[in-house]
């Protein structure tokens, strides 16, 4: 068995395909001819670079319309095909891979022109893999194909299947349970949405790696592999409407896809063993630890004065460096404004922002390990006298994630590496008990990248991206959360230039945290202690309460309260949802405080393009163009 990735997952020439491929941890590819008919080189030039990159070469791609021909354009075919196994056996690989033909072909036909094409192969020494298409003229199904396999019953000629034709359509993996699996030659693992009808309908989507869609790609995998199957499992991602970030990450995103559900697919059916390195399980995290800003004096001052006015309190400072600890509820924020350190080149590269995130975990030590194996850099940076060494990693905008756990002293970094500030006039809180979600903004083509990191290392559902109006263009929001929703996280995508959230990529702060959201018990209460120490919350317009009064009836008194504390609301059967922002900082950076009424379970995705004008609003005279 091999983890195999096509070649046209990845962009570049074929000499970078294949570096990166094997960078990534893949021990095999699916060759795409184009690639090497645009390569200078000869087939054992290639054959040479794969070997000596660890990688074998294990199926050649694509050969289109062998069936139905007559006449010369039948001997055309068929000398073609002898040319093909002519590149095969120079380039070290027995599987060429045959797509069901586009036209109209008779079973009869069909048959007798594949028995011809595997009698060949088996003069050659070569294998045919048989991929049915949905939009073929011939076999559109699995088991249209695997009737015409039987019918010839050659042991060279086999299937290839791909999880997206086999599953778009809504069929269950169940249907694939009878299936020999010693003539199944080759499989691709691809994902889609969740089918609304015709798999025709979802032809664009073709090509999401493992993890991004909603199919039951676990389940095939589990069901082949009982049937017997024991090939390569490949990364076929052709998708041109996806995101197509550097060939580095897309071959560091399917990898880690495709560890992370043989994965699963192992540790729910222990019997089942995969040629995969050895991981811990996902990781359970009940909560964030803290989370740290990297800053000068300057905006690190800024920052304080807006924790202040949410009554945050600075209880402690750190023993030996420029930072702080500000405190309220179960609420810990970090102000970095040392000289030194991985907050200082955060911030000389970022400006101020969000370096630093901790989570709290059940084994810090097996959490990096999970991460490491998937392809995530562990962090490291010198370790002070009687400082901590808390285990980290790097997320992928380059952002570090620590790890508290309590079976160590690490739970105790804020006694041991932090002393008590003098005591100060006390200040009343605000109510604010934990933080409720962190949103992260990227850019669009990185967000399978950041869905892909949290998913594969951390126990985490994904809930389907919902797609934002912004003033300037549109932005796809995709929230992912624990099972018991101690961890949320907001990723934002942004396209196009003008988009609030494409102005804070657009100031230096990479792909980030633009906004934090901390959990109230009663929004009014915490409003009016806000309003006492002079938050300086985000203004909205008015119209959008005329327009909440009428879409859920609301009560005038009710209208009122929102409306004198800026204050927006969503509803969801019978739970609701309150939101305040705060205007912003940083050229783009804000907080959101929240209330949650009987389990509220979303995010008030239908009062984002409101914030959004009202921010855009807000931003303009600080540089941002009208459009």
């Amino acid at each position: 068995m091999s983890l195999a990735i096509s070649t046209t997952s990845i962009p570049g020439d074929l000499e970078e395909k294949l570096s990166v491929i094997a960078d990534a941890g893949f021990t095999a590819v699916e060759l795409h001819e184009p690639d090497f008919t645009g390569f200078h080189g000869s087939a054992e030039d290639v054959a040479q670079m794969a070997q000596g990159l660890g990688l074998s070469i294990n199926l050649l791609k694509p050969f289109n319309d062998l069936e139905g021909w007559g006449g010369e354009e039948r001997t055309r075919a068929f000398d073609r095909l002898e040319r093909k196994f002519d590149l095969m056996g120079a380039l070290g690989t027995d599987i060429l891979l045959i797509g069901a033909s586009s036209r109209e072909v008779s079973i009869e036909q069909a048959t007798t022109d594949l028995a011809d094409a595997a009698a060949r192969a088996k003069a050659r020494g070569m294998r045919l893999a048989y991929l049915a298409l949905p939009w073929a003229g011939s076999a559109q199904t699995d088991a249209q194909a695997l009737d015409l396999i039987s019918r010839i019953n050659s042991p060279n000629l086999g299937l290839a299947l791909n999880s997206y034709f086999s599953l778009a359509d809504g069929a269950k993996p169940a249907q694939l349970r009878d299936l020999p699996g010693d003539r199944v030659f080759h499989v691709q693992l691809s994902d889609a949405p969740r089918a609304q009808g015709a798999i025709r309908s979802l032809k664009r989507h073709f090509g999401m790696l493992p993890g991004l869609g909603s199919l039951n790609l676990a389940g095939f995998v589990k069901v082949l592999s009982r049937a017997g199957y024991n090939g390569a499992w490949s990364v076929a991602r052709v998708n041109e409407h996806s995101p197509r970030p550097g060939g580095r990450t897309l071959a560091q995103d399917g990898y880690r896809a495709l560890v992370n559900l043989l994965d699963e697919v192992s540790r729910s059916d222990p019997d089942l063993r995969f040629d995969i390195p050895d991981l811990p399980p996902p990781v359970y995290t009940s909560g964030f630890e803290f989370i740290e800003f990297a800053a000068d004096a300057t905006s690190g001052k800024e920052l304080t004065d807006m924790l202040s006015a949410m009554c945050f309190r600075m209880e402690r400072k750190h023993v030996s460096k420029s930072v702080e600890l500000w405190r309220q509820g179960a609420i810990n924020i970090v102000v970095n404004t040392d000289t030194e350190g991985f907050a200082h080149s955060a911030f000389i590269g970022h400006g101020p922002s969000v370096c630093d995130m901790g989570l709290r975990v059940k084994d810090a030590d097996q959490t990096v390990a999970r991460a490491t194996a998937l392809g995530t850099p562990k962090f490291s940076q010198p370790v002070g006298t009687g400082e901590l060494d808390i285990p980290a990693i790097r997320g992928v905008g380059g952002n570090v994630v620590h790890f508290i756990d309590e079976k160590s002293d690490l739970h105790r970094v804020w006694d041991i590496e932090f002393e008590p500030v003098a005591k100060t006039e006390a200040t009343q809180p605000a109510g604010l008990r934990r933080v409720d979600h962190v949103a992260q903004t990227m850019r669009y083509e990185e967000m399978q990248s950041w869905l892909l990191y949290y998913t594969s290392t951390f126990e985490m559902a994904k809930s389907p991206i919902v797609d934002v109006a912004d003033p300037a263009g549109v932005v796809h929001s995709q929230a992912i959360e624990s099972p018991e929703g101690e961890v949320r996280l907001n990723l934002n995508g942004a396209e196009g230039h003008r988009t609030f959230a494409a102005s804070f990529l657009a100031d230096k702060f990479g792909a980030g945290v633009q906004h934090i959201a901390f959990l109230s018990d009663d929004i009014f209460e915490t409003s009016a202690q806000l309003a006492v120490h002079g938050f300086p919350r985000l203004e909205i317009s008015p119209n959008y309460y005329d327009d909440l009064q009428a879409q859920f009836g609301l009560e005038d008194d009710l209208i009122a309260r929102l409306r004198a504390g800026n204050i927006l609301y969503d509803q969801q059967g019978d739970t609701a949802y309150f939101q305040i922002y705060s205007q912003p900082i940083f050229q783009g950076f804000f907080f959101e405080i929240v209330q949650r009424t009987r389990s509220y379970a979303g995010y008030g995705a239908r009062n984002a393009s409101a914030r959004l004008a009202a921010q855009m609003k807000h931003q303009r005279p600080a540089g941002i163009p009208r459009t």
